[in-house]
């Protein structure tokens, strides 16, 4: 009798689990089939399964930095004074009695004289005595030295102009944010060549790890950021300054997240917010970090790496582009660590701070939650019984039996009642 009352339980149970479907159990994410099928109601994405095709063509689209945002490489040119600099200009002549050198030179050393200091004027000019206005702003100190020259010497001694800056207020360079001292600096007239990581230095140098901290230039109205640690590594990047640049360090950790069948990490938790704690980490470290995949729930076979990828890399992996608007396209990776070279292939993919990881369950272990509910529900309704067994009514109820003036209801119609109308007896207290 108990036997045959549990497999009637049973078989309740599954009517009403064969209606709800799936969503009758709480899951931490989506199906490796509702993934697999490649359809969304609501966000079109590409499936992409990973492959070594696959990968050359992420690592040929890597983002490019600042070389990318700034592909002009030269060195820059020779620095040009401008509005508001100050500058100084020393005239020499051959001999004695000339323009600017009196006969009685001679009571006093050397044949030169040097003016005041002057500053370049909002029309960007100096002026000379004897040469009038001197365009300043804009060109360098040897065409303002020929300029004045080419004024003054027919009526000075073989003149020798030079001209040097005495202040500089033009050509400056910013350095500002997580530096241990944040300045602005002007660019060295004579053309030290300074790079990036030169301007970071002359500000004292970054004041954090450099996994975490961050470096944007900002140049003619174009921003640009990379990692600090690309920076030192990717020679490339390291581009020169120019007048005008303005260089902000900042410090945010690259960070992915990981859901679905994960292990425990080392900070003791399942589907968390994880740290890159180094400047660039790939897919078979970030799921290393994350606890790996869960024994006795995780599919192997069913791990996935979400993205938004440019739209012309996002062609070259076979998207179909008529789905999806916008620059960015959402990617999906497939990898199937079933396979032994599935870990080979991991370890080329680079991971990207935002990435989301979703390690998807076992189909056994969905059949597994399926079982366990349906063995938790015969073993409450055997226990019902047990209780009320010893009450007369109750137990004649029970057994299709009825005492004087009593309605009855076998458990078989109440079995009835749970598989078409999805409602579980005892909710109230009573069978209906």
């Amino acid at each position: 009798m108990a036997g045959s009352r549990i497999g009637l339980v049973s078989l309740a149970v599954l009517a009403l689990l064969g209606a709800g479907g799936c969503s009758f159990f709480p899951v931490s994410g989506p199906s490796s089939a509702d993934i697999e099928s490649g359809v969304s109601p609501t966000a079109p994405y590409h499936l992409v399964k990973l492959s070594t095709q696959a990968i050359d063509v992420l690592a040929a689209h890597e983002p490019k930095g600042l070389a990318g945002a700034f592909t002009d490489q030269r060195p820059p040119a020779k620095i040009v004074f401008g509005i508001g600099d100050v500058v100084s200009v020393t005239v020499f002549e051959a001999a004695a009695g000339g323009l600017f050198i009196p006969l009685e030179a001679g009571v006093r050393p050397g044949n030169f004289v040097t003016l005041p200091d002057q500053i370049i004027d909002n029309n960007g000019n100096i002026t000379i005595p004897f040469a009038g206005l001197i365009k300043a702003a804009g060109r360098n100190n040897v065409q303002i030295q020929n300029d004045i020259v080419a004024k003054i010497k027919n009526r000075a001694i073989e003149p020798q102009v030079v001209v040097s800056l005495s202040q500089q207020r033009t050509s400056l360079i910013s350095v500002v944010g997580a530096v241990n001292t944040p300045l602005r600096f002007a660019v060295p007239m004579t053309g030290a060549g300074d790079r990036v990581l030169d301007a970071i230095t002359r500000a004292g140098g970054i004041s954090g790890p450099g996994y975490a901290s961050w470096v944007m230039l900002e140049r003619g109205g174009r921003r640009a950021t990379v990692p600090f640690e690309n920076l030192v590594m990717n020679a490339a990047n390291n581009i020169y300054v120019l007048p005008g640049d303005r260089i902000y360090v900042y410090q945010e950790q690259q960070k992915f997240i990981a859901f679905g069948a994960v292990g425990v990490n080392t900070a003791g938790f399942a589907q968390t917010e994880i740290n890159f704690d180094a400047w660039r980490v790939n897919l078979a470290e970030a799921v290393a970090k994350a606890g790996g995949l869960a024994d006795f729930q995780a599919d192997p076979g069913a791990v996935f790496l979400y993205r938004q990828e440019p739209r012309e890399v996002a062609q070259l992996l076979g998207a179909d582009m008529a789905k999806f608007n916008g620059p960015l396209v959402p990617v999906i990776f497939w990898i199937d660590f079933r396979d032994p070279g599935g870990y080979f292939l991991a370890t080329r993919l680079q991971m990207r701070n935002d990435d989301i990881i979703f390690m998807a369950n076992a189909h056994s272990y969905e059949v597994s939650k399926v079982l366990n509910f349906a063995s938790l529900v015969a073993t409450t309704a055997i226990s019902a019984e047990a209780g009320v067994v010893g009450v007369p009514t109750a137990s004649a109820a029970l057994h299709g039996h009825a005492l004087a003036g009593a309605p009855s209801k076998s458990i078989t119609s109440c079995i009835n009642v749970v598989a078409t109308t999805g409602c579980v007896p005892g909710s109230t207290g009573t069978f209906p």
